[in-house]
């Protein structure tokens, strides 16, 4: 299967930058089902194509992924259509392939970012169900593409069959490259009706991080929802509830016989909750959401009367815009508004305004720094600003095994720069600790499995002997 990015963009070398890849290198990747390899067959000012194929060995394909033989058909995991389309492995090898542009990154030329170059892409070929044209059109006009579509005939012999499910299709919009790859990564999959992996919880996080702007808005959220998630309902209510921002605090389970609806408590609301038992037994008043996002856990932290003073940083200034909007910020009333301070800001570069607080948070924020900044960090918020208790989370990385759709050898999330294990967190809290005059306790988040812990760890530092 192959993808192919091209740009008329002046100067059109500029998507080798963006892509983060060398026009003049061949360069291959490994995947859990074969390689994908990635290369330029036209690169020039006026024009460049960027190619992405997959070489997909279906051997691999049948030991890692799901049983796809058919009714009747035993050897149908071995001889399918998986490596001549592009599915859900394509999604993979983008992601693995173009992580720095679907990131927003591009250390030589950061300004190319945000710039929204003409885009052309064809995809050969991909599968569609009944319907597909008009399927493959109500996905990717409303975002802005135009569509060329050529359907191909199940046999050239035998015209009278028809039409298969199978389509060459072109795309052409100006817009960034980082939301081009996030439509691709999204839309691909959705599209299919075959997945190469179990669709899991850790699905709906990748499909909200990369529908982030825009698939809260498309009108045909709800089906692209569903055919990503496989159309598992539990999955896909989560999924719609939160990006419907009814805040995803809930997991939904079916019960086909009642249809009663089952609550149970997320990973994520259990870290914060477990965060916000330790903010509150410290017996801070004053507290520092460091990396706040959208502002989920100060909305916590608002319910309790204990905190007279409540703070929020993030890097992102369209993050804290939406903190806001979900604080219903013009509506609060004056006392409440008055204990909230929202601020942009760096964990890498000192600021008096991280000074004086009793408490502060960093809920899964440090594996999203490069490791090389990590001494900035810690010399910003334990030497410098220093509060009394800080309750800081990560991934643990021993747990990926656990995930069944993670491919090996890959991260929980394309934005994350390292997954510490357990043993690494501990050295690390460690030193920081007897450092900096801070006593430091360690405590599992989640389910925990006997071999590889739980899936999330925390540190609480304690200043002072």
């Amino acid at each position: 299967m192959l993808l192919n990015i091209t740009t008329e963009h002046k100067p059109a070398t500029d998507l080798g930058f963006l892509l983060h890849k060398h026009p003049d290198k061949f360069q291959s990747i490994d995947l859990s089902i074969g390689k994908a390899h990635i290369f330029y067959p036209e690169n020039s000012e006026e024009r460049t194509t960027a190619s992405l194929l997959l070489d997909i060995d279906p051997i691999d394909m049948v030991k890692g992924g799901r049983n796809l033989s058919g009714k009747g058909f035993s050897l149908g995991q071995y001889v399918n259509d998986r490596p001549y389309v592009a599915s859900s492995f394509m999604s993979v090898a983008i992601a693995k392939a173009f992580s720095t542009a679907m990131n927003g990154k591009c250390s030589n030329r950061p300004e190319l970012v945000n710039v929204k170059m003409p885009f052309q892409v064809t995809i050969s070929v991909l599968p569609a169900p009944r319907g597909g044209e008009t399927l493959i059109r109500k996905m990717f006009e409303p975002l802005g593409y135009k569509v060329e579509l050529e359907p191909h005939v199940l046999d050239e012999e035998f015209m009278h069959w028809g039409d298969s499910k199978y389509f060459t299709l072109k795309l052409s919009h100006t817009v960034t490259l980082q939301s081009l790859l996030s439509h691709l990564y999204v839309m691909i999959p959705a599209l299919d009706n075959d997945k190469h992996y179990y669709v899991s919880q850790n699905e709906i996080e990748k499909l909200l991080e990369k529908g982030k702007g825009w698939l809260s808005n498309h009108p045909e959220k709800e089906q692209i929802t569903r055919r990503y998630l496989f159309n598992l309902n539990s999955l896909s209510r989560q999924a719609l509830d939160r990006l419907n921002d009814h805040e995803g605090s809930k997991e939904f389970m079916d019960n086909a016989n009642t249809k009663e609806l089952e609550k149970k408590e997320t990973l994520h609301q259990q870290r914060l909750s477990i965060v916000l038992g330790k903010l509150k037994e410290s017996g801070a008043k004053k507290v520092l959401d460091l990396g706040c996002g959208e502002g989920k856990l100060i909305r916590m932290l608002l319910k309790e009367k204990q905190f007279s003073e409540i703070s929020g940083m993030d890097v992102s200034y369209q993050a804290l815009m939406r903190c806001k909007d979900r604080l219903h910020w013009d509506d609060m009333a004056p006392r409440q508004r008055e204990r909230i301070n929202l601020f942009q800001g760096a964990l890498t570069y000192k600021d008096r305004r991280l000074e004086g607080f009793d408490a502060a948070a960093i809920v899964e924020v440090i594996e999203h720094l490069d490791e090389n900044r990590l001494k900035s960090f810690e010399r910003v918020v334990f030497e410098s600003a220093k509060p009394k208790t800080v309750v800081l989370t990560t991934p643990n990385g021993e747990y990926n095994v656990l995930f069944e759709s993670m491919e090996a050898g890959t991260m929980r999330h394309t934005d994350h720069r390292f997954e510490w294990s357990r043993t690494e967190f501990e050295t690390w809290g460690k030193r920081i600790a007897k450092n900096n005059n801070y006593k430091v306790q360690f405590f599992p988040i989640g389910e925990e499995d006997d071999k590889v812990g739980a899936p999330s760890q925390m540190a609480v530092f304690e200043y002072g002997n």
